[in-house]
């Protein structure tokens, strides 16, 4: 029993307790989103000095191989290597680094990949390459040496792409998220798919480095068989400050918040003009997703978008956004990254700090938020018709889909989302609706003739599912379903699955 309290806590020697070989399957299950992935790997480029970098798909007539990630930095000699290729080992970082935690390239990698081939040149040592493979590295710690034979055939196979002289080559095999279904133009669609969020999100996150001249990413598709090159995209900077005129010309501002213990921290506060359609502002997150602060660590940005619990997102704050280069903070009093590099926890100081930082003429912070409210306010009224608010879009309808509902509608606060799902239904109704549980059900029947062979989703049929919810406001607003309305929604259901069974014919011819 501890009569009195003790500040240290005694101890009796220590123990070694290595880690569990299972510590492996634990780095492999981060929860690295596929983007979030490469972008790490994308970070140990940049830090090893590289000005090329290509992320290279590589297929087998419609069967996605292998992803690789190549670039022309400094490289790595055999030490390095092992090093870099350690679980849980640690490398001295320079503090301009992006790099942390010494967990990236196997964490992010072994989240999608089962087999994770490494190999590197310097100026003045010959090609290494290390590899893990998940179904041994869980039953211990041995990871595999390459023939240095194959490694160098390797090198050689990326020479001027971009490697020269030196540079690194990340090879993932057995990719789970590539389609295991080749049929159909899945690959093709899968492609389209990724390396279109890809280069969104590696535009964005690094645009402060692909900006500048002497640094470029490239992703690339390649047949290994032919080796016919499907294509080859250069990634461009997603800048989400690059508005050609300000929404208020009074900003951006540049705001000082004295952080107790700790200093002062400069913030940019800028306000987007209303109702811009530039990628730069629309085409990354829900609307409300991309109001607050933007984090950037060593120019690399590290949060795009939210408030960090000093206010809740709203539509009307939709033009705020925020920079904020994070200042060394070694110990993370102030500011903590995850290992993953894609959030912020702030702490209660600086949000506090906010509610009387000023800018050089004496604005305050929340100031500057009514003014961003206010430029959005007037937008709206400018536009001559007050919309009707609507009620807000779920389950079943495409994020793309609903970012659009949510940037030209208000949204009914407070109430419950409208979803979308397909359902055996009699073949004289296309759809159904439950008002209490806000659902409309698409009848399963005209599914494919309306997808044109496509393997349905979740969020499939986007068309059709929109001109639904714009259909289906006044049905799902109301307590009870007027009369009017009534007919309206047989009216609605006899065209319909009129149209469905046509479709349904051109598909049999």
């Amino acid at each position: 029993m501890v009569s009195e309290w003790q500040f240290e806590v005694p101890t009796a020697g220590s123990r070694h307790l290595p880690p569990d070989a299972r510590y492996m399957e634990a780095l492999s299950s981060q929860g690295y989103g596929f983007e979030v992935a490469i972008a790490d790997l994308v970070d140990n480029s940049i830090d090893a000095g590289a000005r090329n970098v290509v992320i290279h798909f590589l297929r087998d007539g419609d069967q996605l191989v292998s992803l690789v990630i190549v670039d022309d930095g400094r490289g790595m000699d055999e030490e390095a290597l092992d090093v870099a290729m350690t679980v849980g080992a640690r490398r001295g970082y320079d503090r301009k680094s992006l790099g942390m935690f010494g967990t990236g390239l196997k964490s992010a990698s072994l989240s999608h990949a089962n087999s994770v081939t490494v190999v590197s040149r310097t100026k003045r040592t010959r090609p290494v390459g290390r590899r893990w493979l998940m179904e041994r590295a869980k039953h211990g710690f041995e990871c595999d040496i390459i023939d240095p034979n194959y490694a160098q055939d390797f090198i050689d196979f990326y020479q001027g792409r971009p490697i020269a002289f030196q540079g690194t080559i990340v090879r993932w095999d057995d990719v789970k998220d590539f389609p295991q279904n080749a049929g159909g133009g899945q690959t093709d669609r899968y492609l389209h798919r990724t390396v279109n969020k890809l280069g969104l999100h590696l535009g964005l996150h690094l645009h402060r480095f692909l900006a500048r001249d002497d640094f470029h990413i490239t992703i690339s598709i390649q047949d290994v068989r032919t080796g016919v090159e499907y294509a080859n995209y250069g990634v461009e900077a997603l800048d989400p400050f690059a508005y050609p005129v300000s929404g208020d010309p009074a900003y951006p501002g540049n705001f000082t918040a004295e952080v107790p213990s700790f200093g002062s921290l400069s913030l940019t506060a800028h306000i987007w003009p209303p109702r811009s359609s530039l990628d730069e502002y629309k085409a990354f997150g829900a609307v409300v997703e991309r109001e607050g602060f933007y984090f950037y660590r060593n120019d690399r940005l590290v949060q795009a978008g939210g408030w960090n619990n000093f206010r809740q997102p709203e539509q009307h704050l939709a033009l705020a956004r925020v920079a904020v280069d994070l200042p060394e903070d070694p110990d993370g009093r102030v500011f903590r990254l995850s290992v993953k590099k894609e959030g912020v926890q702030a702490s209660p100081a600086f949000v506090a700090s906010l509610e009387v930082a000023k800018d050089s003429l004496g604005r305050t912070f929340t100031q500057y938020l009514s003014d961003a409210e206010r430029v959005y306010r007037e937008a709206r009224k400018r536009n001559g018709v007050a919309r009707k608010a609507v009620v807000p879009p779920g389950r079943g309808i495409d994020p793309q889909v609903r970012q659009a509902i949510e940037e030209e509608l208000p949204v009914l606060a407070g109430e419950d989302a409208l979803q979308f799902r397909w359902q055996r239904l009699p073949n004289d109704r296309f759809f159904e609706i439950d008002q209490g549980g806000r659902m409309v059900s698409l009848n399963q029947h005209y599914r494919a003739a309306l997808l044109g062979g496509r393997a349905g989703s979740l969020n499939d049929a986007p068309m059709v599912k929109s001109l639904m919810y714009l259909l289906m406001q006044d049905a799902f607003q109301r307590e009870r379903v007027s009369s009017r309305l009534k007919d309206n929604i047989d009216l609605w259901q006899s065209v319909l699955v009129a149209a469905a069974r046509a479709e349904l014919d051109r598909v049999a011819d």
